[in-house]
């Protein structure tokens, strides 16, 4: 398995090694594979593609002239994966976009925060890929 890089314009700068030890640890904790670095018969790469805040919930300030804000911000964050079955080409993809996000409300701060929503989107995100991927093997 190769190293996920990070190519989000913004997320912390060890994204991808992160995600890439989540996945490993999922793939290891969770199926008799051994998880090499080169000439496997599964192979997967990919790279974290986008890590967006979006306010949501926008709140009425009941004054046309005033801009609303929003109560809450959704986090999501995406990853672009390419697998590689060397034994039965049929169940390969590339290039497969998997996405996840997770909300809070405004009265939190993100800094406090980031650590572990991008924990919590990581989880259902190597679980998604696993599922798309490893599980039917």
């Amino acid at each position: 398995m190769s190293e996920f890089y990070n190519n989000a314009d913004l997320g912390p700068a060890n994204m991808g090694q992160t995600f890439t030890n989540d996945l490993k640890n999922y793939l290891i904790q969770n199926s008799n594979l051994s998880v090499i670095t080169d000439n496997g018969e599964l192979q997967m790469d990919g790279e974290i593609t986008d890590f967006r805040l979006t306010p949501i919930a926008p709140v009425a300030t009941g004054d046309q002239g005033q801009f609303s804000n929003a109560s809450s911000t959704r986090l999501t964050i995406t990853i672009k994966v390419t697998y590689v079955n060397t034994l039965d080409e049929t169940m390969s993809f590339k290039d497969k976009s998997f996405s996840f996000y997770q909300d809070f409300t405004n009265d939190q701060n993100f800094t406090d925060i980031e650590e572990r929503l991008t924990k919590d989107i990581f989880a259902r995100l190597v679980n998604d890929i696993y599922n798309a991927s490893v599980a039917n093997w």
